[in-house]
């Protein structure tokens, strides 16, 4: 045998018997006991643990301990046996609610304030950071998007008063506009000051992740689209649009999970006797009946309903967008 035969036998035979130890090192492994298992994954990775231990007790104490009232939506609450008292009272309090006279009202208002938030409060932020991702200049590239995002931190009370002021009947800046007019008292008008009062605020905040997505373009895309002849439509197009895709689609299906998830403060505050038939909310409708009506039981079973729906909007988005775009977040 020749010797660079010799050599080529002896590396495979090394080779071998290596591979052969990193596998039965990987069987041995699986084989342990589950406290050693426990005992090397706590000493690899203690310190992260460690460090993440804080968030997750907030998370666990602020989130999942609250849980357990939910069994108020199938108990007739009694204060004073607490929320291991009253009898067990099943669906009484979700036919309650799909029988009484308010649902079809309350399910409409929400649903419309809802899907016209969610589609233009998804749909801006994306053309607003693709039109910041086109200007050139640095500095005024800073400063559009510090002027946009600024009114994220203005409070909703501050906002509804805004709102209030501007659309104040023959001297608001608006209302000018609509002399003997109160905007805020016709029904047919909340969702429009609504969702576009809701848009202006949020917009330049919510385009912050779609522009970190932008920054990881390829500049060398830009220079060779641009010696092709594209102009800032083509860019947009074909190198800014696909890029964000995969953002889009993860914000699309997190935006799902709160489809009856209308903002009580702020519907709460623009509320008045003129517009309620328009206004009243899942929301609103179980602080008056939970908190003011002391129905607690019945008021658990409509927050408890409106989870359920935003669940199941959540996991349909995320099943379609799996199987359309293979990107989802589970």
């Amino acid at each position: 045998m020749s010797a660079s035969r010799k050599t080529a036998a002896t590396t495979a035979a090394v080779n071998s018997d290596g591979t052969a130890a990193v596998v039965d090192n990987i069987e041995a492994a699986k084989r342990a006991p589950l406290g050693v298992k426990l005992s090397r994954h706590f000493k690899r990775y203690g310190a992260l643990w460690l460090m993440s231990l804080p968030a997750m007790a907030f998370v666990a104490l602020f989130a999942y301990v609250p849980m357990y009232g939910l069994r108020l939506a199938f108990y007739n609450f009694n204060p004073s046996k607490g929320l291991m008292g009253g009898t067990f009272a099943g669906l009484k309090y979700f036919n309650q609610f799909f029988k009484s006279g308010m649902f079809t009202q309350i399910l409409t208002n929400t649903l419309r304030i809802s899907l016209w938030t969610l589609v233009m409060g998804f749909i801006a932020p994306i053309i607003l950071a693709l039109l910041i991702n086109q200007i050139g200049s640095v500095k005024i590239k800073s400063f559009v998007q510090t002027v946009t995002y600024l009114p994220h931190f203005i409070s909703t009370v501050v906002i509804v008063t805004m709102i209030n002021i501007f659309l104040a009947p023959n001297t608001g800046l608006l209302g000018r506009l609509f002399p003997n007019s109160n905007l805020l008292a016709e029904p047919n008008l909340f969702t429009p000051i609504y969702w576009i009062t809701e848009v202006w605020q949020h917009m330049g905040w919510n385009c912050i992740i779609y522009l970190a997505a932008l920054s990881s373009v390829d500049l060398a895309l830009y220079e060779a689209a641009k010696i092709d002849g594209a102009g800032r439509l083509q860019l947009i197009r074909y190198v800014d649009i696909p890029t964000i895709m995969p953002t889009v689609g993860i914000m699309l299906i997190m935006n799902m999970g709160n489809v009856l998830n209308v903002g009580f403060e702020k519907v709460f505050l623009m509320q008045n006797s003129m517009n309620l038939s328009a206004s009243e909310v899942i929301s609103t409708y179980t602080y008056r009946i939970g908190i003011l009506g002391n129905q607690f039981s019945y008021a658990t079973a409509i927050g408890l309903f409106n989870t359920l729906v935003n669940f199941f909007f959540l996991v349909l988005a995320n099943f379609i967008s799996k199987k359309a775009s293979d990107t989802s977040i589970f």
